[in-house]
């Protein structure tokens, strides 16, 4: 396994980032795994020496917390580990229940906190950008958490890079806690970020850690979803068709098939492989539900891409809508 610092922190991470999203109830979602299943997955994570985990509250609300928790403490250490979770998508439909407001998050941090069973969360994340909320309002709270010891580092996701540049700002100017790293949407097929959120936080010390860095299995099949066989999550996940169904992307993933055939590597490897080279990239977060997905992952850290290889990935990209900030 290699590692990485998380941006300018002294916060030492795997450069893979493991996703438990796919670890909680079935009702949740039909693709999820239970606990029993999930087992397997944590562990063998932890054994190829992943120290960096990420879930979120909404997560089979609040079931993914719950395995995770108990998981990492049962087969991991958890002074080495980097445990991170998010706030803002709503819990239930009841008032207070979603948003970046004071109460909702110091309750949801509170939650997590009883679910993870921990006493401190290394990294907590704002799911997305609340136009709701005032954003000294959020960042006072978060800075609370911090300074009561409940979470070590903040951390941000999805949203426009002026948004941002904004919340940094304000915490320069107060004197709160910084965040020290962006979870956003970022692909071979998906490189709208690669305009200005990246370069933002280059600029600023942020790591980068995309999620859907397979496109939601887009990559690995290297099809597009309507060409590609059915799965157990595809068939019930609408969202990847609204995510990935630009007309360039059928030439990338031909591209993609292409270096991978010639480097008699998987799709998927190439993929991850392709964002590891990015400077800017800490550890994409890799979700799986099959334990030969997690082999391929990790062969990605050893596929060093040429220059030329990289050309012919990026070459028939074309801009996108953004999208994922949802």
């Amino acid at each position: 396994m290699e590692y990485t610092r998380l941006g300018q922190t002294g916060l030492t991470v795997s450069r893979l980032c493991f996703g438990c999203m796919s670890y909680g109830d079935p009702q949740w979602r039909p693709w999820i795994l239970d606990e029993e299943a999930a087992q397997p997955f944590f562990r063998k994570a932890l054994e190829s020496g992943i120290n960096f985990f990420d879930t979120a509250n909404m997560y089979s609300r609040g079931v993914s917390e719950e395995i995770t928790g108990r998981a990492l403490r049962r087969y991991g250490n958890l002074d080495e580990i980097v445990l991170a979770t998010k706030v803002f998508f709503p819990m239930t439909r009841r008032p207070n229940m979603s948003g970046l407001s004071r109460k909702h998050i110091v309750q949801a941090c509170e939650a997590s906190l009883r679910r993870l069973g921990v006493e401190t969360i290394d990294l907590y994340q704002i799911h997305r950008f609340d136009p709701n909320t005032p954003i000294e309002e959020t960042l006072a709270a978060l800075d609370q958490l911090v300074q009561q010891g409940k979470v070590r580092y903040i951390g941000a996701s999805s949203m426009y890079a002026w948004q941002l540049a904004r919340m940094l700002g304000a915490s320069d100017r107060h004197g709160w806690a910084r965040f020290v790293s962006m979870q956003n949407h970022y692909n071979l097929i998906y490189r709208e970020e690669e305009r200005e959120m990246i370069p933002l936080c280059a600029a600023e010390g942020l790591g980068v850690i995309p999620w859907s860095p397979l496109a939601r299995g887009v990559l690995a099949r290297a099809r597009m979803p309507d060409k590609a066989p059915a799965t157990a999550r595809s068939e019930s996940d609408t969202f990847t068709g609204r995510l990935y169904d630009h007309p360039t992307d059928a030439a990338i993933l031909a591209a993609l098939r292409q270096v991978a055939e010639s480097r008699s590597a998987a799709p998927a490897a190439v993929a991850l492989a392709w964002l590891l080279a990015n400077p800017a990239v800490t550890a994409p977060i890799i979700g799986v539900t099959k334990l030969p997905h997690l082999d391929t992952a990790l062969e990605a850290l050893t596929l060093d891409l040429s220059d030329e290889e990289i050309e012919t990935l990026e070459a028939p990209y074309q801009a996108h809508e953004v999208r994922g900030h949802g």
